[in-house]
């Protein structure tokens, strides 16, 4: 599928947007009205998900919630206006296929997709077919989710995809001849980077495609927030990362550390914020266009990795996806 001759990419540079990172998610949204908008966030039951999903129903959009255990998600969002829970596992294709045809037989146009839930420096597990946990969850469980719901986000003509990437993606590239760890020692944290820059490549080529439909896509650093997601972590990880008090709470103490409702701030600036408008593409943190960091710099480091928003290097990740996914957006 190609994309109308007029598309130029967003510069991958701040606007700027008048955010930060202390920014909430509320504020990100700029005031805007969603009411009669439809938006699925994944993980959007615990975490930054959950925070996203809250902010984008209170402003009045409909919240689809999809969750491997819908009865654990139903306490996580009791009390929200407009959210629809939904059954879904990313690392299963039927279930991820099951829950897209459910919501397409509803007719409804999708405004907004935020890709929020994944896994964090995990064990080496895989999926049923093979593939790599990390790999398959944060980034082939979206990718094949999004084409599923290509439709509903094409019927939109405005919407917007959210991918939840990490500054973690410093860590490591995507390695497209064994993405899988089948022919090299694996490193959870390598893995966990190596799934980071797929989310980021993903919101690069998928803008690109999705331009003249209407559809945007972007990738985001949520920041550094104590979930969850670090569950996988031992103490001692957590004590390393400024994470752990002295009476062993996971908790962040060091200042660096965003609440969670400045963590969502991103997310949701993307998804909705009407700084947004005729942008897309690009990879953006502290509610703002990110900086392309400098060659050689500290990982934690503000910015975003040149091979994380190479134009060349999203193309050959989504040939590769359509691959092992069998799935194309059409």
């Amino acid at each position: 599928m190609q994309p109308t001759d007029n598309y130029v990419p967003t510069p991958q540079a701040p606007i700027p947007s008048g955010f930060g990172p202390q920014t909430t998610a509320a504020e990100a949204l700029g005031g805007r009205d969603l009411t009669g908008k439809t938006a699925i966030v994944t993980g959007g039951y615990s975490g930054l998900g959950l925070e996203t999903a809250r902010v984008l129903a209170e402003a009045g959009a409909t919240v689809v919630v999809p969750a491997r255990t819908p009865e654990k998600a139903a306490a996580a969002v009791a009390g929200l206006p407009r959210v629809e829970l939904e059954t879904l596992d990313l690392a299963d294709p039927a279930s991820i296929d099951a829950f897209a045809a459910r919501f397409l037989a509803s007719g409804r146009p999708l405004d907004i997709l935020v890709n929020s839930a994944g896994i964090m420096a995990t064990p080496l597990t895989r999926d049923a077919r093979g593939y790599e946990s990390q790999f398959a969850v944060n980034h082939l469980g979206h990718f094949q989710l999004a084409a599923r719901l290509w439709p509903a986000l094409k019927q939109s003509g405005d919407a917007r995809v959210v991918s939840v990437s990490s500054r973690a993606l410093r860590f490591a590239g995507v390695d497209l001849e064994d993405p899988n760890y089948e022919h090299r020692e694996y490193d959870k944290w390598m893995a966990y980077g190596q799934s980071k820059s797929a989310n980021a490549l993903f919101a690069v080529e998928l803008d690109r495609i999705g331009f003249a439909h209407g559809v945007r896509a972007f990738s985001v650093h949520p920041g550094t927030i104590v979930t969850d997601l670090s569950r996988h972590l031992s103490d001692d990880e957590m004590r390393g990362m400024g994470a752990l008090d002295e009476h062993g709470n996971r908790v962040a103490s060091d200042p660096r550390f965003k609440t969670v409702a400045q963590g969502a701030a991103t997310s949701v600036w993307c998804a909705a914020n009407p700084q947004l408008e005729g942008r897309g593409g690009v990879y953006c943190e502290d509610a703002d266009i990110a900086v392309v960091a400098e060659p050689g710099s500290d990982a934690f480091s503000a910015g975003v990795a040149q091979w994380a928003i190479d134009p060349e290097a999203a193309r050959k990740l989504w040939t590769l996806s359509e691959k092992l996914t069998g799935v194309t957006f059409r």
